[in-house]
């Protein structure tokens, strides 16, 4: 109640130790699940190479310069999502990953749909990651660890 703001009143108050618990779970559980939901995205491109990735994920999108942008996509969607994860430079990857979310969500305007190849899971996911560059690493990072941060 520190920012003026009182809580809902719970509808059951014997759940309140256990809310009080697991609140500060809540901020790592995001940034660990998040991060660690970009690897299955950047490992087939690291394993696939630089070459590979700029032809499947960029050339044939129009995107250029190719291979250094796939040199980006490759450490942001590893690197970047172990360090979301971890909470190490969680300001900087989270921002970068929201900018090529933000490029993914243009390049398939305006197509909205799971089935139809849309932009909202990009869209959902480059908003999580604004959400995370916006907060930090939170209390349980390693850049409270190290105490430093962007």
């Amino acid at each position: 109640m520190s920012n003026g703001i009182s809580e809902p009143e719970l509808l059951f108050p014997r759940l309140k130790p256990f809310y009080d618990f697991v609140e500060p779970l809540a901020w790592p559980l995001i940034r660990l699940t998040v991060g660690l939901m970009i690897l299955p995205h950047g490992i087939p491109k690291l394993m696939a190479g630089v070459s590979a990735t700029a032809s499947f994920a960029l050339v044939k999108r129009g995107i250029a310069p190719a291979e250094p942008l796939a040199v980006v996509l490759i450490i942001l969607e590893t690197v970047g999502g172990l360090c979301v994860a971890l909470g190490l430079f969680t300001r900087f990857f989270a921002a970068a990953i929201t900018i090529e979310m933000a490029v993914i969500v243009y390049h398939h305007l305006p197509k909205f749909g799971w089935g139809s190849g849309g932009y909202e899971y990009p869209l959902m996911w480059g908003l999580i990651m604004f959400a995370i560059a916006l907060r930090g690493g939170g209390p349980w990072s390693l850049d409270r660890k190290i105490g430093k941060q962007l």
